[in-house]
């Protein structure tokens, strides 16, 4: 029997406080933001080993890091660099998707959410997993 699918790693809500935002007050004060992460796998684990996937708990601990490591005043910046690293450092990745929330954006009405979601993507054969 021949099977085809994939898997994927979610590590949603991880929390930090940092300093990114376009407003004086955001920069200075600092507020939290909730990251979610989804990392597509280039194929599934063939065994029951950690060293086959992806440690998720290194990835949350990698991504609170680099969420407080700069400012930004993008949201989607500070996304996009995020999946970029997550590219750069699992080489078993083929895709990452990376949504950062700003629960206390400050805005002009009331809303619900503000997020943006970046989606990058390892250029087919660029999988340099050994």
């Amino acid at each position: 029997m021949t099977l085809e699918g994939g898997c994927s790693i979610f590590v949603e809500g991880i929390r930090v406080f940092a300093h990114h935002g376009v407003l004086p007050e955001e920069k200075t004060l600092g507020q939290e933001f909730v990251i979610d992460v989804e990392l597509e796998l280039s194929g599934v684990p063939g065994t029951d080993e950690l060293s086959s996937t992806v440690d998720y708990a290194l990835v949350a601990q990698g991504v609170a890091e680099a969420a407080v490591r700069n400012r930004y005043d993008l949201i989607e910046t500070l996304a996009a660099q995020i999946a970029s690293g997550l590219l750069e450092e699992y080489g078993g990745v083929a895709t990452a998707s990376v949504t950062v929330r700003k629960p206390e954006a400050p805005m002009p009405v009331p809303v619900s959410l503000v997020a943006a979601r970046v989606v990058l993507k390892r250029p087919r054969g660029g999988d340099d997993r050994s």
